[in-house]
């Protein structure tokens, strides 16, 4: 019987010793160094422990997955956000945004033992008080290296993932309690993400449902939270947006060949709230496969072998006034499936942000239900925003 969020240190390399001895000595340096003067978005470090919670795909049980077991560490810094020029920071209940490192094992010898940098925001349920129970949720986007790739010689048992570098997403929810003025631990469930969009086949994915336990420090409690910022009317006027997209995709684990995705995306879309935003458009889709022969076959060359496209639903979450999360629920009105398009639906999950007053970029995947199709890097212009 293994025992909670013990962490075999001895049979893999991790980054858990790194986090165990930075994250006292940072903490307490910046309580010295910090201590002059209350901070505007204060300061916040976390560490937590995960443990547990593979889904295991049914048919990759006994194979890629036999004899694993996950265990996982992250490092957060984050900065609280209490300026009063920003109404969502109110909204919001004044969320943290950060960075964090993360290491993980899955104690087998087929997965690896990946590690991450990503950029993340936690959001409180509630505001700030003097109540000693707090709740939260997070997102995190990042990337990951050091998985431990299929390879038809050297690995073949891991036909979950084809690359050794790869996008991490990341969900999470957690309680926490406050020990004292500056320290705060928790306990949570987090859900993670493991995909290369199809870059590299195979791409079935690692999804992680694991618990965790954290703790909080915050070096300047004492620092001011306002709830006071004004709060206008959401705007009602119509924006338009114009997106387009590249991406790669590998067809086939047999073969190395990999093919350019390209998007073109037109949407409109209003304010519901001051959090969301919904409208409607229309995607087309341009896959480099239609012009190879040994994909399309006498197809190949063909308009309609190359070019895909369909209306969609265009939602997006606002978390401020420059970083969205965006997604889209689409049909096909023409489609190929030599390319990859293996359902009439289509489906698109991301995030944006604007870089300079109308311009956005950003990173998203495209799938086909629970199918990958393409990891897209984007760029946008949005007029009468």
């Amino acid at each position: 019987m293994r025992l909670l969020f013990f962490w075999p240190a001895c049979r893999h390399e991790s980054l858990l010793p790194f986090f165990i001895a930075f994250f006292p000595l940072f903490s307490m340096a910046q309580e010295d160094s910090l201590r002059q003067a209350p901070a505007r978005n204060p300061l916040v470090i976390e560490f937590d422990l995960e443990n547990g919670g593979i889904l295991k795909q049914k048919e990759l049980r006994d194979m890629t997955y036999k004899d694993a077991y996950y265990q996982g560490a992250n490092l957060r810094i984050g900065w609280k956000q209490n300026s009063k020029r920003y109404a969502y920071n109110a909204l919001y209940n004044n969320p943290i945004y950060g960075v964090g490192i993360y290491s993980g094992t899955f104690n087998n010898d087929i997965i690896g033992n990946p590690f991450a940098v990503y950029g993340f925001v936690q959001v409180p349920f509630s505001p700030e008080s003097d109540r000693r129970w707090s709740f939260d949720y997070r997102i995190a986007l990042g990337l990951t290296g050091n998985f431990k790739p299929y390879d038809k010689v050297d690995n073949p048992l891991n036909l979950a993932i084809g690359s050794r570098n790869n996008v991490f997403i990341d969900f999470g929810l957690r309680a926490q309690y406050r020990l004292h003025a500056k320290w705060k631990a928790g306990i949570g469930v987090s859900f993670h993400h493991f995909s290369n969009g199809a870059m590299a086949l195979p791409n079935r994915g690692i999804n992680l449902v694991p618990l965790s336990l954290s703790v909080s420090y915050q070096p300047h409690p004492e620092a001011m939270i306002r709830h006071d910022a004004p709060i206008a009317p959401f705007p009602k006027k119509w924006l338009y947006h114009i997106n387009l997209g590249t991406g790669v995709k590998q067809l086939s684990p047999d073969s190395d060949d990999s093919y350019l995705k390209a998007t073109i995306g037109i949407y409109a879309s209003r304010h519901v709230s001051h959090k969301w935003r919904l409208g409607a458009g229309v995607d087309f889709y341009y896959s480099g496969s239609g012009n190879d022969s040994k994909v399309a076959g006498r197809k190949a060359g063909a308009f309609g072998s190359q070019f895909s496209g369909g209306p969609t639903l265009y939602i997006v979450h606002i978390l401020d006034e420059r970083l969205v999360l965006n997604g889209n629920i689409g049909y096909y009105l023409h489609r190929q499936e030599f390319n990859g398009e293996v359902n009439p639906f289509f489906l698109r999950a991301g995030a944006r942000y604007y870089v300079y007053k109308n311009i956005n970029a950003g990173v998203s995947i495209k799938a086909h239900m629970g199918k990958a199709d393409f990891v897209e890097w984007t760029v946008g212009y949005t007029i009468n925003r």
